[in-house]
């Protein structure tokens, strides 16, 4: 048992009815296309409008909305299910970043990247919570970050935030899985979107949105909880994480320069 999948494995995508929020660029639009392709049948949320309907009408199901926004989400959730008659997958990808360190604290942008990146994600997951337990099946994603293993520098707040999302998906898993709901833990390393464009350091084994798109199709057809990548980096970090505090942020310190 130790070695099987820890989520049902989603063996084809033809037909899964797919409601992704945050959807209109990066990762999110990626992976839209990707899930339309392969013959899903796809709801995309975000605040843009506009962007959703050049992008994806007459293709998916639009639903403008904001994450932050408890009611819409569960307008949202209850127009879907009206629609759709259920979900079978709900990705939280949604998110916001802004380089941010300790001696230069800015305290709204803080609350407000916690505000979308956490509270979003247990808004989204309140929405559709009473569906997918009614259904007993489907499943639940959170796209978080490597930056959530441990601290790093420029990635206050942001960094914060992803780290209670992996505390959130492990918690998720272990009351819901039982209960037949799957629950997918998304960590990706430096993915090329609007987000990381302008941050001011290098950025290793950076990739595009496509190709992380392409890695968390794979996981879920896996039924992997944790899809992290690109491996090289993601397990990197994992490693450093094993570490004794001491050690690892002298290496950190060290290795960023920063």
């Amino acid at each position: 048992m130790f070695f099987q999948p820890l989520n049902p494995p989603i063996q084809s995508f033809q037909g899964q009815r797919i409601w992704l929020v945050g959807a209109s660029t990066g990762i999110g639009a990626a992976l839209a296309e990707q899930l339309i392709a392969a013959g899903a049948r796809v709801a995309v949320s975000a605040r843009s409008a506009d962007s959703l309907a050049q992008q994806f009408s007459g293709r998916a199901e639009i639903l403008p909305l904001d994450v932050t926004d408890a009611t819409a989400l569960n307008v949202g959730a209850q127009t879907l299910c009206t629609h759709w008659g259920g979900l079978d997958l709900v990705l939280a990808i949604a998110g916001t970043y802004q380089v941010m360190r300790a001696d230069r604290v800015d305290l709204a942008a803080a609350k407000r990247i916690l505000d979308i990146n956490l509270s979003g994600v247990l808004n989204l997951f309140a929405a559709v919570q009473p569906t997918l337990l009614k259904q007993g099946h489907g499943g639940f994603g959170i796209v978080s970050s490597v930056a959530g293993y441990g601290g790093l520098p420029l990635s206050l707040a942001y960094g914060a935030s992803k780290a209670a999302c992996i505390n959130l998906a492990q918690s998720l898993w272990l009351d819901l899985h039982d209960k037949g709901i799957g629950i997918y833990l998304i960590n990706p390393g430096f993915v090329r979107t609007p987000l990381t464009a302008n941050n001011p350091f290098p950025m290793p084994f950076l990739i595009d949105a496509d190709v992380a798109a392409q890695a968390i199709m794979r996981g879920l057809q896996r039924g992997a909880f944790e899809i992290h990548f690109p491996k090289t980096f993601s397990r990197l970090l994992k490693l450093l994480n094993l570490l004794p505090h001491w050690l690892y942020l002298r290496l950190v310190k060290r290795g960023t320069g920063l």
